[in-house]
């Protein structure tokens, strides 16, 4: 059985830009430029770059690169490609200097293509989750630590973290809130739950009364020992959790705040694009280079 790199766009550079513009271009050449699709050609000739066309409506030249996640990237374009591999099918994530190794780069070069990628894979989803008397399980945790921030016997120094898993699609959607209080997390629930849709939390009082505004509420306690009474329980979004806190403890180990944004939109692409879902490693990977346009990142923006 062939390994799935020994694929042609993985190594071939010709091969890679024709697997991308099939992705980003289903239709035919888009100008990034005035958006037209008629009258484009491809440059040929041995001096000419890779993949390179021209529009003649604006008389601008463009490649596939240009307004997603390649653009200004001196790195080769399959070489992109593997890496998008590793981070797309990477259970738990990929360290930049695993990465670099592998790929042979620099660590800083890694490191900056990694924050790309996981650009590439934030859904910007606004559509409620649920409905239809479905069940959306809703949990809070809390990961690493504050900038400046004094360690406390309670979690207030670290960073908190708010999940919300659709049980009947699978589908999580997550993020970082300022403070794990009723005021901070209550909006974002109704913003991102439809109406009629039973929700499953634990015994937090963050969610009194939840059950006025949705279809009903379903508690456990855990701290008595509870975990589960038929189909209330919160495993699903807790399952969620195990594989993002063992991602970031066990291999990126430190995340600043103003970073973790991405690295959640990356375990939730993960998880909502998993095996049991359908979804292989390169079914994963087609799927991120859909997101890669219009989602360019700078140097400066990550730093």
């Amino acid at each position: 059985m062939a390994s799935v790199l020994s694929a042609k766009h993985y190594h071939n550079e010709d091969a890679a830009f024709a697997y991308v513009e099939r992705h980003v271009w289903p239709n035919g050449p888009t100008c990034p430029h005035c958006g037209g699709v008629e009258r484009i050609s491809k440059m040929e000739g041995k001096a000419t770059r890779k993949g390179l066309h021209k529009c003649y409506q604006c008389r601008k030249q463009f490649t596939v690169r240009q307004g997603t996640i390649f653009e200004s990237s001196h790195v080769p374009l399959h070489i992109w490609l593997q890496a998008i591999f590793f981070v797309a099918g990477s259970k738990k994530g990929i360290s930049s200097h695993q990465l670099a190794r592998t790929l042979g780069l620099t660590v800083k070069t890694a490191w900056f293509m990694s924050h790309r990628i996981r650009e590439a894979m934030r859904s910007g989803q606004l559509a409620p989750f649920g409905g239809e008397g479905s069940v959306v399980e809703v949990d809070e945790t809390f990961i690493g630590m504050r900038k400046g921030a004094v360690r406390t016997h309670a979690a207030w120094h670290k960073m908190p973290v708010l999940a919300l898993v659709h049980r009947e699609s699978g589908q999580a959607r997550s993020f970082v809130v300022d403070k794990a209080t009723r005021e901070f997390i209550m909006p974002i629930v109704q913003a991102n739950v439809d109406r009629e849709t039973y929700i499953m939390t634990d015994e937090s009082r963050i969610y009194t009364g939840v059950h006025f505004k949705f279809l009903g509420h379903g508690t456990v306690n855990h701290h008595a020992g509870e975990y589960g009474r038929g189909r209330i329980h919160t495993n699903t979004v807790e399952g969620y959790f195990s594989i993002f806190k063992r991602g970031m403890k066990g291999v990126y180990q430190w995340c600043a705040e103003k970073h973790l944004h991405r690295y959640l939109a990356e375990y939730d692409f993960r998880y909502n694009n998993r095996a049991a879902l359908g979804c292989n490693d390169t079914d994963r990977a087609d799927a991120l280079l859909r997101g890669i346009v219009g989602k360019r990142l700078t140097y400066k923006a990550c730093v």
